[in-house]
């Protein structure tokens, strides 16, 4: 795949609705997603209202890097780092004890799920934005999850403040990332594979 050039505008838009609350709709290193300030609580309770979803579910948050782990979760066990760096897919790790998060967004039992992008868009917008993004499927709850940018409802699109152009044209079929949960000792389990 070519990488495609990031447009300067398009960056600095999604950048300006995150800092201003709002949603953002954009593409990750795997399937499209509804982004927010994942420090909003307002913002993050606008996804709920969106998707239709349920409170009790939470969600998962991007960062450009693995050094910024220890700015959200209390105690980040040396195999993550290991984890993160043999991946050669996209791979999500719930942490327990979140902080510095909205409540909202960190699950009833205290974790988080969190993925280090590698996707170019992402990355820089995460870098200039300086704080972990939402990321949660372009979809209304219950309904499938689209893998492409054109299988996207029009009430998720025309529900976010901004439509990042990055990636639309991309008609290959995305994947959803693994999930593994890990414990403080740094033993893992496949949520998902």
């Amino acid at each position: 795949m070519v990488a495609e050039h990031i447009d300067k505008q398009d960056l600095q838009r999604a950048l300006e609705t995150l800092r201003a609350g709002g949603l953002i709709l954009y593409p990750t290193d795997t399937i499209w997603g509804i982004g927010c300030d994942a420090t909003n609580p307002a913002a993050v309770e606008k996804i709920f209202a969106l998707k239709g979803r349920d409170k009790h579910k939470s969600m998962i948050i991007l960062l450009e890097n693995d050094y910024q782990l220890e700015a959200y979760v209390k105690e980040v066990p040396e195999v993550a780092y290991q984890l993160i760096e043999v991946s050669d897919k996209p791979l999500t790790l719930i942490f327990d004890q979140a902080k510095n998060l909205a409540a909202n967004v960190v699950a009833e039992d205290g974790s988080i799920g969190i993925r280090i992008v590698k996707h170019p868009f992402c990355q820089s917008l995460i870098q200039k934005f300086r704080k972990p993004i939402v990321s949660t499927s372009a979809n209304i709850s219950g309904q499938p999850t689209a893998s492409n940018f054109d299988a996207i409802d029009p009430e998720i699109i025309n529900g976010v403040d901004y439509v990042v152009s990055y990636g639309q044209g991309l008609l290959e079929k995305a994947n959803p990332s693994t999930i593994m949960k890990l414990d403080a000792s740094g033993k893992f389990t496949f949520i998902r594979k």
